[in-house]
């Protein structure tokens, strides 16, 4: 089911997401879907979108669903990065449509994850998906990218 975005300056967004347990793997998968729907509804809207995390539909759980060729799921998801090497990107988010922030990122990381079947996984992102999942992660500890801004002349309207 397509659930709200919630939109820049709502108090949830900058709420702790908490962690998953086995036994609410039902649960998920039915955030799952609400995350799907939401990610193609907001595609249809807007042209853009290829990840969501639980928050920004007002669900606190550690939950990420990023869906490209292939849907995937994370679920309780560490991030580590295996350098220092950064990169400056505009980011954008489902929760600012049409404003976009400059911000430092990792150029790599690795995300290590539980997936649907609550199996250990982990992927090694670069680039782009490197920044996509740091941005999703964010989202898990209540962190939005306008905090995130270089400095205050860090934002910019998409015309």
């Amino acid at each position: 089911m397509e659930r709200k975005i919630l939109l820049l300056g709502d108090p949830k967004l900058y709420e702790m997401s908490k962690e998953c347990t086995k036994d609410e793997l039902p649960r998920i998968r039915q955030i799952q879907d609400d995350l799907r729907d939401s990610l193609i509804e907001f595609r249809n809207k807007y042209g853009v979108g290829r990840a969501i995390a639980a928050p920004q539909i007002g669900v606190k759980k550690r939950i990420i669903y990023r869906h490209l060729e292939s849907p995937i799921l994370f679920i309780n998801p560490r991030i580590e990065y295996p350098d220092d090497e950064k990169m400056e990107v505009l980011d954008d988010c489902m929760s600012f449509p049409g404003l976009f922030v400059k911000v430092m990122r990792y150029k790599r990381c690795v995300f290590h994850y539980k997936d649907e079947n609550w199996n250990d996984c982990s992927l090694e992102f670069e680039g782009d998906m490197s920044e996509l999942l740091q941005h999703e992660y964010d989202h898990l500890d209540g962190i939005l990218a306008t905090m995130r801004a270089i400095d205050n002349k860090s934002f910019v309207i998409k015309g």
